[in-house]
C-alpha cells in the first residue's frame, strides 16, 4: 500500500546514520530526500515544501538525548508531522441512531458499490446488522452487482427496480429495515463523470430528507491530486462527514492518503486496500505513519488476528511450540490462517522487518505461493520430519513436484530453520516475556532496515 513512499523514506532516512549530531549540513540531504519522495508519491508541492520546512524548524537546535541518535530524533519528528498532516487522531462514525443511515457518494468508478458492501461486512463483525440499499438506478446493472457482492456474503439488500425515485426508496427502505431488525441502513447513491448539477440535487434530497447521520465521500486513490479536487469541489456544496479512500492497493503512490485530510479539511475514516470483502481498514493517521517510516503497525495486525482467531488451534500450536515439534504441516496451516486476514502485502507491512522473510524474488505473494508449492510437494513423513531435508535427492525431488528451483529450496529450508531457533528461544522464557521479547525482536528488526 505504502511500499514505494516507505522505501523512499527509509534511503532518505539512512543518510542520518553514524552521525552523532544534527547540523544543518547533514540534516540537508536527508530532507531533501524526503521533500522528493513526497512529490514522487503525488503530494502537492507546496504541501511537502510546508512539511519540509517544519521538519527542518523543529531538527535544527535539537538536543539528541543520549539514548538516541540524529536518525531517531529525525524520524521521531517527520512521524508527528505525518501524523499531522493525516488529521492527527482516528475520527470514528455516528452509529447511534436506529437504525442509522449511512449515505455514500462519490464519482462513477470510486467504488462505491464495492465499498459498500465491504461496509457492511465490516459492521456485522462490530455486532451490527447492516441493510444495503441499493439507490444507484442510473447505471446499469448497478443494483445487480452490489446484489451479487452482498449475497456471497449474506448481507441484505433492499431496492425497488420498477422505481426512479431515490427519495421513495429510501423511505421504504427505512421502513423494511425497522420490519427486519436492522440497525445500520448503507445507501450507495448514483456516481456521474464529474461533479454535476444532477448528481448534487440527488444526494442533496436524501440529505435534506432523511438527514443521515454519516455522509461518506468516496474518492479512487489511483486518481491521485483528482482525488483532492473532487473531494475539495464536493465539500464546497454538501457538508459530508468523511472521505473513503479506495484501490490503495493499485498504483497509487500514496500522496492522496497524506494530503486529503490537511486539504479538505474531513477526517479519512476508512481506506480500501484490496479486492477482497475484508480488505477495509479504519484510518488511523499514527498506524499509517508508522507503516510509512517502516516501523509496522503491530496494533491492526493484532486487531485483524482477534476477528480471525482460532483458540483451539492456537494451543494446539502452542503445545508443539512447546514441545520443540513444529513442522512444516503446522506452517501450511499457519499461512492458511494469515491469508484469511486479509490482503497479504498489507498485513506484512504491519510487521517491522519481516518482509525480508518473504523476499524470493520481491513479490511477498508469490512468494507464500511457492511455500505452499514446497511443502505440498512433500511427503507426509518430510512435513512431520524437517530434519530429514538435508538429503539432496529429497530437495531435487520436490523441487520438480513444485517448479521452485532448488536454490529457493534451500533459502525456505533456512528461513524455516531460523524460525525454529526463536521458538526454541521463546521456549526459553515463559508468561508475559515471550510477547516483551518476541515484541522487542520485532522493533529491532523495523529499526535495522
Amino acid at each position: 500500500m505504502f511500499e514505494h513512499l516507505q522505501n523512499k523514506f527509509s534511503e532518505a532516512l539512512h543518510i542520518l546514520k553514524g552521525h552523532n549530531t544534527i547540523t544543518e549540513i547533514n540534516i540537508a540531504s536527508s530532507l531533501k530526500e524526503i521533500g522528493r519522495a513526497l512529490i514522487d508519491a503525488d503530494v502537492n508541492y507546496k504541501i511537502a515544501k510546508n512539511f519540509i520546512q517544519r521538519v527542518k524548524e523543529k531538527s535544527i537546535g535539537q538536543k539528541v538525548l543520549t539514548s538516541l541518535n540524529p536518525k531517531q530524533l529525525i524520524t521521531k519528528i517527520v512521524y508527528d508531522e505525518l501524523v499531522s498532516l493525516m488529521g492527527k487522531k482516528n475520527v470514528k462514525m455516528n452509529l447511534s441512531n436506529n437504525p442509522a443511515i449511512i449515505l455514500l457518494c462519490g464519482l462513477q468508478g470510486s467504488g462505491k458499490t464495492s465499498f459498500s458492501s465491504k461496509l457492511a461486512f465490516f459492521l456485522r463483525k462490530k455486532s451490527k446488522d447492516p441493510l444495503l440499499v441499493a439507490a444507484d438506478f442510473h447505471r446499469p446493472a448497478a443494483i445487480d452487482q452490489l446484489e451479487l457482492i452482498a449475497e456471497k456474503v449474506n448481507i441484505p439488500v433492499f431496492s425497488l427496480k420498477e422505481s426512479k425515485n431515490v427519495i421513495e426508496i429510501v423511505e421504504k427502505s427505512i421502513l423494511y429495515a425497522y420490519k427486519k431488525k436492522r440497525n445500520v441502513i448503507i445507501v450507495d447513491t448514483a456516481g456521474r463523470l464529474a461533479i454535476d448539477k444532477m448528481m448534487m440535487e440527488e444526494i442533496k434530497k436524501i440529505y435534506q430528507n432523511f438527514k443521515p447521520d454519516e455522509v461518506l465521500f468516496i474518492v479512487d486513490a489511483m486518481t491521485g491530486q483528482d482525488a483532492i479536487n473532487t473531494a475539495q469541489s464536493f465539500s464546497k456544496v454538501l457538508n459530508f462527514d468523511g472521505v473513503v479512500i479506495t484501490k490503495l492497493d493499485g498504483n497509487s503512490k500514496g500522496g492522496v492518503a497524506i494530503t486529503l485530510s490537511s486539504v479538505v479539511k474531513k477526517p479519512i475514516k476508512f481506506i480500501s486496500n484490496g479486492e477482497k470483502i475484508e480488505d477495509l481498514e479504519v484510518f488511523h493517521p499514527d498506524r499509517i505513519a508508522n507503516r510509512i517510516l517502516g516501523m509496522g503497525d503491530i496494533v491492526s495486525l493484532v486487531e485483524k488476528v482477534q476477528e480471525q482467531f482460532d483458540e483451539r488451534k492456537t494451543k494446539k500450536i502452542y503445545r508443539k511450540i512447546l514441545k520443540n515439534s513444529f513442522d512444516f504441516n503446522d506452517l501450511l496451516e499457519q499461512l492458511q490462517q494469515v491469508k484469511k486476514i486479509g490482503n497479504l502485502k498489507n498485513i506484512i507491512s504491519m510487521i517491522p522487518g519481516i518482509d525480508r522473510y518473504f523476499s524470493f524474488d520481491g513479490n511477498q505473494k508469490d512468494s507464500l505461493k511457492k511455500v505452499e508449492a514446497i511443502i505440498h510437494s512433500m511427503t507426509p513423513y518430510e512435513r512431520n520430519n524437517p530434519k530429514i531435508l538435508t538429503d539432496i535427492m529429497r530437495k531435487k525431488r520436490i523441487s520438480k513436484g513444485s517448479g521452485i528451483t532448488l536454490n529457493h529450496i534451500d533459502i525456505f529450508l533456512k528461513q524455516f530453520h531460523d524460525m525454529s531457533k526463536i521458538m526454541k528461544k521463546i521456549h526459553a522464557h515463559s508468561g508475559k516475556k515471550i510477547l516483551k521479547d518476541f515484541i522487542h525482536q520485532i522493533i529491532n528488526k523495523g529499526n535495522d532496515v
